[in-house]
C-alpha cells in the first residue's frame, strides 16, 4: 500500500497543477491606465480602440481612489 501511496500522490499532484495553470480566463481584462477625468479616460479608451490596441475597454470610477480606470 505505500508503494502505490507513494506513486499515486505524485501523479495526482502533477495532474490536479497542470488543471490549476489550464484554468486561466479566457479574456482577461487588464489595467491599461489611471486617469484623473472621465473625459480623459473615455478619449484614451477610444484612441487605442482606433489603434487596434484593444477590441473592447471600459472605464470605471473607483470612489476608495478617486480616479477613473481604464481596462481592456
Amino acid at each position: 500500500m505505500r508503494k502505490v501511496r507513494a506513486v499515486l500522490f505524485p501523479v495526482l499532484l502533477a495532474a490536479g497543477l497542470s488543471l490549476t495553470l489550464g484554468a486561466a480566463p479566457a479574456n482577461a481584462e487588464r489595467l491599461t491606465g489611471i486617469y484623473r477625468t472621465s473625459a480623459e479616460c473615455q478619449r484614451v479608451g477610444a484612441y487605442g480602440e482606433s489603434q487596434g490596441w484593444w477590441d473592447e475597454w471600459r472605464c470605471e470610477w473607483k470612489a476608495a481612489y478617486s480616479y477613473y480606470f481604464l481596462y481592456s
